[in-house]
C-alpha cells in the first residue's frame, strides 16, 4: 500500500506537493469515489483518476547500484551535493533508493519505483541480512566481537543478534578490517555499533543485501535486477 499522492507523483502527473493540492481540491477519484483526505493509501489494483483521466502507472523497475563515496542516498539535495539518482539521468521512471547508506559509505544500494516492494524490504518486521565490511581504528578482540554479535544498546534500543568476523588486522597501524552482518537498518547503525566497542569506523562498505552482491560492478555502476531476484527478495521478506 502507498499514499495516494505518492502514486500520483510517481505516475508523472504532478509533483508530490501538487498531487496533494489536487486531492484536496476534489480532483482525484479512487475506484470512482472522490478522495479529498491526504494520507489515503491505495494498492496496485485501485483505479485512480485525476481530472477524470486514469493515471498511467509506470512499469516497475529495480536496480542494484554500487554507491560511490560522498554521494547522498536521495533523489535531490538542497545543498547541491551529488545524489544517487544523478547516475540514472537517462532512466524515464522516477526511481528512489530503498533505505539509505551514509554520505561517505559505499556499496550495494537498491533503487526502484515500486513503492510496495520498497516498503516490504524496509519494514522493521521483515529482516533481511545486510553485510558490511568496515575498516576500523583498533583491533577488536573476541570479547568485543561477541558484543557486536549479542547486541549493542543504541539510543535505548538493543540491536538484534548479528554476525561479526575479523578479516585482517595491522598491529603497527592499530587498524582492522571486520565483516558485520546485521538485520536492521537504523541510522548510522554500523558506525554506532563499532563506536560502542571503542573501534571507530574509518571506512565502510555494504557488500551484500540478502543474497545479492555487487559482482563485477565498479563505483557508480548499476544493473537491473532479474525477475527471479525480485521475487526471491519478496519471498525472503514475507517468509
Amino acid at each position: 500500500m502507498e499514499r495516494l499522492q505518492k502514486v500520483i507523483a510517481h505516475a508523472g502527473v504532478a509533483s508530490r506537493r501538487k498531487a496533494e493540492e489536487l486531492i484536496q481540491q476534489g480532483r482525484v477519484t479512487v475506484n470512482g469515489e472522490v478522495v479529498t483526505t491526504l494520507g489515503v493509501k491505495v494498492n496496485s489494483n485501485d483505479r485512480i483518476e485525476v481530472n477524470g483521466l486514469p493515471i498511467y502507472k509506470e512499469h516497475p523497475v529495480y536496480f542494484l547500484f554500487y554507491k560511490p563515496k560522498n554521494t547522498l542516498s536521495a533523489v535531490s539535495d538542497d545543498r547541491n551535493r551529488p545524489v544517487v539518482t544523478d547516475y540514472f539521468s537517462h532512466i524515464e521512471q522516477r526511481i528512489y533508493p530503498i533505505g539509505r547508506l551514509d554520505f561517505d559509505t559505499t556499496g550495494l544500494l537498491l533503487l526502484t519505483n515500486d513503492g510496495e516492494f520498497a516498503n516490504l524490504l524496509m519494514h522493521p518486521k521483515y529482516k533481511i541480512d545486510k553485510t558490511y565490511v568496515a575498516k576500523v581504528n583498533g583491533i577488536p578482540n573476541k570479547q568485543q566481537l561477541n558484543q557486536l554479535e549479542r547486541g549493542i544498546k543504541i539510543d535505548n534500543k538493543t540491536t538484534s543478534p548479528a554476525k561479526a568476523r575479523l578479516i585482517s588486522h595491522d598491529i603497527k597501524k592499530n587498524t582492522a578490517v571486520v565483516e558485520l552482518t546485521i538485520r536492521e537498518g537504523w541510522n548510522h547503525q554500523v558506525k554506532n555499533m563499532f563506536a560502542a566497542i571503542k573501534c571507530p569506523v574509518i571506512k565502510l562498505k555494504r557488500e551484500k543485501f540478502g543474497f545479492l552482491t555487487m559482482g563485477n560492478l565498479q563505483p557508480g555502476m548499476y544493473r537491473e535486477l532479474k525477475a527471479f531476484e525480485v521475487e526471491k527478495l519478496k519471498n525472503m521478506a514475507e517468509n
